[in-house]
């Protein structure tokens, strides 16, 4: 069974790589749009293309059996029937609702076998704050008492991982995240406990907040407003990470402490 991973040196999508070896696979495809700076896996056949260029995927998808798509609402109806014109049989995405909706839309619209992976908030974006934690032990933030229940990228990709390679996910979207509810200022928080410091967090106007991101990020405007939706939301976990792949989602307060490199 052949293995199209797409986006393959993205955060998700090598990690994606990785657990298909770790988990048996061995006949893996990598599409990456700069395979000399790939630096994959011995035995990863790489093939050279981009999700945002169609022109250059119908030979990544040629003879593929199974593909994760990694998110790209650009181009994703050409992406679709591309993929049915190849004979792939079994779509694994990466979407959501809301902004992410059209993708998962468009593969079930395709007729092929597809599981949906809809993930929300990641640990990982607890970056947005580094460059504040550097300077600084008091953190400005628009909307500290916002809650989520966020997901380690590598999860996601355990969880992705599992399902290329197993039986019986056809036609289920799971609902993937970490496995405790926490506002933006815990999470602030524990990372001053992982770092061994005392963090405190000022609210700032949005236009504010706006402009430190702006620093770090060229969404920040974007980002902001997106939290800003999330306002009055109490979001659930799910045990999805843990009925899949037998481990446990990884908590916020283990993901600090294994990355205090990113915050010093």
């Amino acid at each position: 069974m052949k293995i199209l991973v797409t986006g393959a040196t993205g955060n998700i999508g090598r990690m994606v790589v990785d657990h298909l070896l770790a988990g048996g696979a061995d006949d893996v495809r990598a599409l990456t749009n700069n395979p000399a700076r790939a630096a994959l896996p011995a035995g990863v056949e790489i093939a050279e293309g981009y999700l945002g260029r169609v022109s250059s995927l119908p030979a990544a998808f040629e003879g593929v059996d199974r593909m994760y798509l990694a998110p790209m609402l650009e181009t994703i109806d050409e992406i679709v029937a591309l993929a049915e014109q190849a004979g792939i049989q079994h779509i694994v995405d990466l979407s959501g609702e809301g902004h992410w909706t059209p993708i998962a839309e468009a593969v079930e619209r395709s007729g092929l076998d597809w599981t949906h992976l809809f993930a929300g908030d990641f640990l990982d974006n607890a970056t947005v704050w580094a460059e504040q934690i550097r300077a600084s032990d008091e953190i400005r933030d628009p909307y500290p008492e916002v809650e989520s229940v966020p997901i380690a990228m590598d999860d996601i990709a355990r969880v992705a991982a599992k399902v290329l390679l197993s039986e019986g996910h056809s036609g289920q979207t799971y609902q993937l995240t970490g496995p405790e509810v926490l506002t933006r200022a815990d999470r602030i928080h524990q990372l001053g406990t992982a770092l061994g410091r005392t963090l405190t967090v000022r609210q700032v106007p949005p236009d504010e907040a706006v402009r430190i991101f702006a620093r770090t990020m060229n969404t920040a405007e974007w980002y902001v407003e997106i939290t800003s939706s999330m306002v009055g939301w109490h979001p659930q976990p799910t045990t999805t990470v843990a009925d899949l792949t037998g481990a446990p989602a990884t908590t916020f307060a283990q993901w600090a402490a294994a990355n205090t490199d990113l915050f010093r």
